[in-house]
């Protein structure tokens, strides 16, 4: 295990009726401009409680954050906080939501030409808005960590700052009980591959990491086809939505490798067709099993066994197993698990290949070593 410094400053609000809590929690002396996305909050309740727990402050509103959200649209959140004088932002909504509102924090002190360039050209952020945010999907993390992804057309980028990490989160899980199947399991499949990303690389004697993100994993596996099955189980809400959170709060990657590049490719997937963020996921990570096997070998067999506890054959028969049980969780979770799931071909990989070299994805993995040929062929196993 390597050295490292841990500290999450985001303050963590669980349980119904916590977004009454905000009201403490943001200075009554701020203009708060509260963000979020195509208006659900409005029909599910939340936007009731918001409204009555912010009944003594100033605050405005701006809705139409999308999915994957649109950096245009962000700049018009910019625009309305520099001619209304908001000092203050509270997302509401799931993770795109809280990584726009992130980048609208960024953005608004931003004292550059281009706001673009915190993601273009990874500009450092000086200063940011404060910001606190109430989650309605959980899935990202975003809201107690310090990163976000921004698109602009095709472009899905990310940038990293403690700056725009969020003083505090609510976690209700009564408000993920009106989300649709497809939110559901989407928000469970970014969760378990957030996981997986830190964990799946090499061994690291990392024992604390390793069993942490072993008992997310085993959670979601567990709870995730549970929550299609019998969604209002609050029960089931409340531990998918605490694993979320933990999946991607930095705790278990700290001091161990991490590989990230089945999200690198999932981002293409989803910039240049409009692939829901998670389903990218679930077509790229069994490629990459595959495909990286050897330098995974130890960590594909700690997980086989751990996870699914196959222990017997080859090591070769025990990975592949492991691969095929991974599969056979995402397909319960009723997600794509190739190319072809999602009406895509061999035709297509140049264009997400062009996609990888355009944005610098050159020499991914935990080692630096999957080259844009390496690429290809993951494209090419998940076919």
């Amino acid at each position: 295990m390597n050295k490292f410094t841990y500290q999450n400053p985001t303050r963590i609000h669980f349980g119904e009726g916590q977004i009454a809590a905000i009201a403490a929690d943001i200075p009554k002396d701020k203009k708060i401009l509260v963000t979020y996305g195509g208006g659900s909050i409005k029909s599910n309740g939340v936007y009731e409680q918001v409204t009555q727990a912010l009944e003594d402050h100033n605050w405005g509103e701006f809705a139409g954050i999308e999915p994957n959200p649109q950096y245009d649209t962000l700049m018009k959140a910019v625009e309305k906080i520099k001619a209304e004088g908001f000092d203050y932002l509270l997302a509401v909504g799931g993770g795109s939501v809280v990584d726009g509102t992130k980048f609208i924090a960024a953005a608004a002190a931003y004292q550059g030409e281009d706001p673009w360039n915190i993601l273009a050209q990874q500009h450092p952020v000086e200063s940011a808005l404060p910001l606190g945010c109430i989650l309605t999907l959980p899935a990202t993390g975003s809201e107690s960590n310090s990163g976000a992804v921004v698109s602009r057309g095709k472009d899905k980028l990310a940038f990293l700052s403690p700056k725009v990490q969020p003083l505090f989160a609510v976690l209700d899980p009564t408000t993920t009980l009106s989300l649709s199947p497809r939110q559901v399991a989407n928000g469970v499949v970014d969760a378990f591959v957030h996981v997986m990303e830190q964990y799946l690389t090499f061994p690291a004697n990392a024992k604390v990491q390793d069993r942490f993100a072993e008992g997310l994993l085993l959670n979601l596996i567990e709870e995730g086809p549970k929550a299609l099955a019998t969604p209002d189980d609050l029960d089931v809400r409340a531990n998918i939505m605490w694993t979320a959170t933990q999946a991607l709060n930095g705790l278990i990657g700290v001091g161990v490798p991490q590989d990230w590049t089945t999200h690198m490719i999932g981002h293409e997937l989803t910039g240049n067709y409009g692939i829901d963020h998670a389903r990218t996921l679930s077509i790229v990570l069994p490629a990459v099993m595959k495909e990286r096997r050897e330098d995974k070998e130890g960590k594909l067999l700690q997980y086989a066994e751990r996870i699914f506890g196959i222990t017997e054959g080859t090591a070769d028969e025990r990975i592949d197993a492991a691969i095929e049980q991974t599969i056979h969780f995402f397909k319960q979770m009723e997600v794509p698990t190739s190319l072809t799931d999602v009406d895509l071909g061999t035709s297509d990989i140049d264009t997400l290949v062009s996609s990888l070299e355009k944005h610098g994805m050159l020499a991914l993995g935990e080692h630096g070593n999957i080259t844009i040929d390496d690429s290809r062929a993951i494209l090419q196993a998940a076919l």
